[in-house]
């Protein structure tokens, strides 16, 4: 296994208290797109606090460090395709020193919750979603955490592929940047306090 792996090669960089990763597939064709909430979300966190991501060698993802009242956090947007999104975590969590899953957040778009809601959740189901059964499979489990954020289903179940990838217009595309925009806020709670008190706030507000 792949994160077993890293382990036995040792621990590098400074450790971190918490590691956010934002899903979302590269390249100017998916900007903007259902699909990729998670990763803007967490851009958007790291704009706000006016911290810059690096792409270090051998890494698959950009990263960037903040410090926070409860240690240093880590946000992370994979630069890989979002259905190898779990090539991005055993290289991350060695160089982090992150050993409790508990303490690892991915951010996704969620088919199951309507526009405008948002859910953390610790473990659970993969809800079909490819980021997550890629990132479960390199863990060798799904006890991490989750920020579910919604964006709806299509009318119709088939057309669910395109309609994550499609890139919203007009009202729709303002839309979904206030839907992010409200994820980054969910996050940026995770950096100020512990994950339940974060989980009451955000699964107990309504859309």
């Amino acid at each position: 296994m792949a994160l077993r792996r890293a382990r036995e090669e040792g621990r590098r960089g400074s450790a971190s208290t918490l590691v956010i990763v934002g899903l979302a597939n590269p390249g100017a064709d998916y900007a903007g797109s259902r699909h990729n909430v998670g990763g803007d979300a967490v851009r958007l966190v790291a704009t706000r606090r006016g911290v810059t991501f690096s792409l270090e060698r051998r890494q698959r993802c950009v990263t960037v460090t903040v410090p926070t009242p409860n240690g240093p956090v880590t946000l992370a947007v994979p630069t890989t395709f979002m259905n190898e999104s779990g090539a991005a975590l055993a290289p991350l969590l060695r160089r982090t020193s992150l050993q409790d899953l508990s303490r690892l957040v991915i951010a996704h778009d969620e088919l199951d919750l309507e526009p405008g809601r948002l859910q953390f959740k610790q473990g659970g189901g993969l809800a079909g979603h490819n980021g997550l059964r890629s990132i479960a499979k390199t863990l060798g489990t799904n006890e991490f955490a989750r920020l579910r954020i919604g964006i709806g289903k299509p009318v119709r179940k088939e057309q669910g592929a395109d309609y994550v990838l499609q890139r919203p217009t007009g009202a729709r595309k303002e839309a979904l940047a206030v839907d992010v925009s409200g994820a980054a806020d969910a996050i940026e709670l995770l950096l100020d306090y512990d994950f339940d008190d974060a989980q009451r706030r955000v699964n107990g507000a309504r859309g």
